[in-house]
């Protein structure tokens, strides 16, 4: 069978003429934010993409096909729709052959990009391993994606929900290069500074493309992970949302919430705790990093040109 890749006009021209790209996910919009801050969002993203260089392939699977670019009546299409599946490495082949709506997560995003032959995603942050996962076995598809798919991802480090120090190991064990941009510390999603140091720092996008480039070269599996710090002017201290987060914590335990629900019940915890400020700086995560994946994208097309 052939792949079932349908291309949006914007996409498709870029790639024609060999333009640099940046895969997004669709997650983000059909369970990360409500409307209409979702398709604000997304739009505003595929703006800052555009803006720094690059074409934005924003990633969907309806009707039998997976979608790289969604024109502007499918971006709000997906944003209003209810009821939108949450795709991972596990049900989207299922998804695709039972015609269902799914919006992809990171692990998905890459797996569709990579057949799409995009090699830079820019999202929010990085699924990992969960609190308590010693006993609820909870790690996220994210991670054995990154140590197999060759996508550079460019994210604000891990969600901050999660167990950071065990992430970090996970990542380590499975060979995934993560790569502070332009600090030592990994950043914690709403946080610029999760208390632990990043494995490794580079400053500018050149190099990140550079890495992304000899790792093809010299015939390594997987991709790597950019964790690029929110905005400064956009962070909600670590210190401030320790004590919420485990309120959420707990009242996901308590409510029974598990697998693929905790995450956004979670964020939505989180964020109606803090009035909307981690809405707020969640989008602003995003935007940021969607600037920087186009930077990279446009450094790796001159270095693949060279």
């Amino acid at each position: 069978m052939t792949v079932p890749l349908s291309f949006s006009p914007e996409v498709a021209a870029a790639r024609a003429f060999g333009q640099p790209l940046v895969a997004l996910e669709s997650t983000i919009i059909t369970h990360g934010m409500p409307w209409p801050a979702n398709h604000e969002t997304a739009l505003a993203v595929e703006a800052e993409v555009r803006a720094s260089g690059a074409t934005p392939a924003t990633i969907a699977v309806w009707g039998g096909r997976i979608h790289i670019g969604l024109a502007a009546d499918r971006l709000e299409a997906l944003a209003r729709e209810p009821g939108v599946r949450k795709l991972s490495r596990a049900d989207l082949a299922v998804a695709l052959a039972m015609g269902w709506t799914g919006a992809t997560t990171v692990a998905a995003t890459m797996i569709c990009a990579r057949l799409a032959g995009i090699a830079v995603f820019a999202t929010g942050g990085i699924g990992g391993v969960h609190r308590g996962a010693e006993a609820s076995f909870d790690v996220s598809a994210d991670l054995d994606e990154l140590a197999q798919t060759a996508v550079t991802v460019v994210a604000s480090g891990a969600k901050a929900i999660l167990d950071l120090p065990k992430t970090l190991e996970a990542l380590e064990t499975r060979g995934v290069p993560v790569i502070a941009y332009g600090q030592d510390a990994f950043p914690a999603f709403w946080s610029r500074d999760s208390g632990l140091a990043a494995p490794l720092r580079l400053d500018d996008p050149e190099a990140i493309a550079r890495s992304h480039a000899i790792r093809a070269s010299l015939g390594l599996p997987g991709g790597q992970l950019v964790a690029n710090p929110i905005p400064a002017d956009a962070e909600i201290p670590a210190a401030t949302l320790a004590p919420l987060i485990a309120a959420a914590l707990e009242a996901a335990a308590t409510s029974g919430v598990a697998a693929k629900a905790v995450t956004p019940f979670l964020l939505a915890h989180i964020g109606a705790a803090t009035s909307g400020a981690a809405l707020a700086a969640n989008v602003a995560l995003v935007r940021s990093n969607a600037r920087l994946a186009a930077r990279i994208a446009v450094a790796l097309a001159a270095t693949r040109a060279e």
